[in-house]
């Protein structure tokens, strides 16, 4: 994955481009698979995560200037996950439409991206993605996988 197809799928789980309106990731991606409420999709933290991993050299404080719509994206995705989806006055807690075991799961993904985000920030690519690494067998290619 390219730096640039990094920034667009960033762009579309966070439905921050007109694109997404009309792409099926716009529509299934992190942030729209809760409005409306379509259970949690694992495949989209991964996708978050890899993107932020690819984009990592982006990010760090060498940079002189930081992409404003890869900010907006990741605090978007994750303020508005966080809103909608864990706060208790939240749609989906106040209309009992999300299980607590969900909550507790969104939330963890929203800390794991958020923390990621805050390290990659400050420089700290390999703390960036410890715990989410600690949580889930990420990053392998699936060739290198079958190929042992």
């Amino acid at each position: 994955m390219t730096e640039e197809e990094a920034k667009r799928l960033l762009m579309l789980h966070s439905f921050s481009i007109d694109e997404a309106i009309d792409h099926p990731k716009g529509q299934t991606g992190f942030l729209m698979s809760l409005r409306p409420y379509r259970g949690l999709i694992e495949e989209n933290l991964h996708e978050v995560m890899y993107a932020l991993f690819v984009l990592q050299k982006r990010l760090g404080p060498d940079v002189p200037h930081l992409d404003r719509d890869l900010v907006t994206a990741v605090w978007g995705m994750c303020h508005l996950s966080r809103s909608w989806g864990v706060h208790p006055d939240g749609m989906l807690r106040s209309n009992r439409l999300i299980a607590e075991e969900d909550v507790r799961r969104l939330e963890g993904w929203i800390d794991m991206i958020s923390y990621a985000f805050l390290n990659l920030l400050e420089g700290n690519g390999d703390e960036a993605f410890f715990e989410y690494l600690e949580s889930y067998d990420a990053f392998r290619e699936p060739k290198l996988e079958a190929e042992g």
